[in-house]
């Protein structure tokens, strides 16, 4: 007789996790930060916003150049992030198959807007998956790295935060969902992820990687309570 699982929601990042966004949204940002005069480049993008918001990356890059990016970078920046996705956006290997396997509920939890979460799961045919069940950063006050974003997404879902497990791949999305008192599973199977990038997310917290997305029904299946 199997033992039952310690969890009753799979919490899931959208950018890295569920679409294969990340690589081309930091190319965006980084040519459009520049044409404003804030030059980076989409390293620099990756290493230092990856799973923050773009709110929040917004106000360190203003109080940087101590002054404030016009409406118009705003605006700029969407439009040229929709074209892209719209041509170029692709589900994470195996995602649907995945999903399809998992026997808990699920959700998401970004620091996108919600505009671009349901456009981004819409565009690669997953949103049946989630909607209306999708949270963004932009409805709590602090996003990741705080725990305000996946607390809130739990109580919308009814359940505990330790019975809840997150997929994420970023380490302020990590340093979040431990902080919210919840299990993590660290995904390194996007195009954007580099070598060390396992490492970095045990480091936060994760209690294990993975880089394919087949192997997670089996992994919370079997999944002990110890392991928080």
């Amino acid at each position: 007789m199997s033992t039952p699982s310690p969890y009753d929601l799979v919490i899931f990042d959208c950018d890295g996790v569920l679409v294969d966004s990340e690589a081309l949204a930091c190319v965006v940002h980084a040519d459009v930060l520049t044409q404003y005069g804030y030059a980076i480049t989409a390293e620099q993008v990756h290493a230092r916003f990856l799973g923050r918001s773009a709110r929040e990356a917004r106000a360190e890059v203003e109080a940087e150049l101590g002054r404030v990016l016009p409406d118009t970078y705003t605006a700029q920046l969407r439009a040229t992030i929709d074209q892209v996705f719209g041509e170029r956006l692709r589900p994470i290997p195996h995602i649907a198959d995945t999903l399809d396997r998992l026997s808990h509920r699920v959700c998401v939890a970004s620091s996108g807007t919600p505009t671009r979460i349901r456009s981004s799961l819409g565009t690669t045919g997953l949103i049946g998956y989630f909607d209306p069940h999708m949270f963004s950063a932009l409805q709590v006050e602090r996003g990741k790295p705080a725990p305000d974003l996946f607390l809130f997404a739990a109580a919308q879902m009814a359940s505990a935060p330790a019975r809840c497990i997150v997929v994420e791949d970023s380490i302020p999305g990590v340093t979040a969902a431990r902080a919210a008192g919840m299990t993590v599973v660290g995904f390194t199977g996007g195009s954007h992820c580099r070598p060390g990038d396992a490492a970095r997310l045990l480091e936060a917290g994760a209690f294990t990687t993975i880089d394919d997305m087949r192997r997670l029904p089996n992994l919370i299946a079997d999944a002990p309570i110890a392991m928080k």
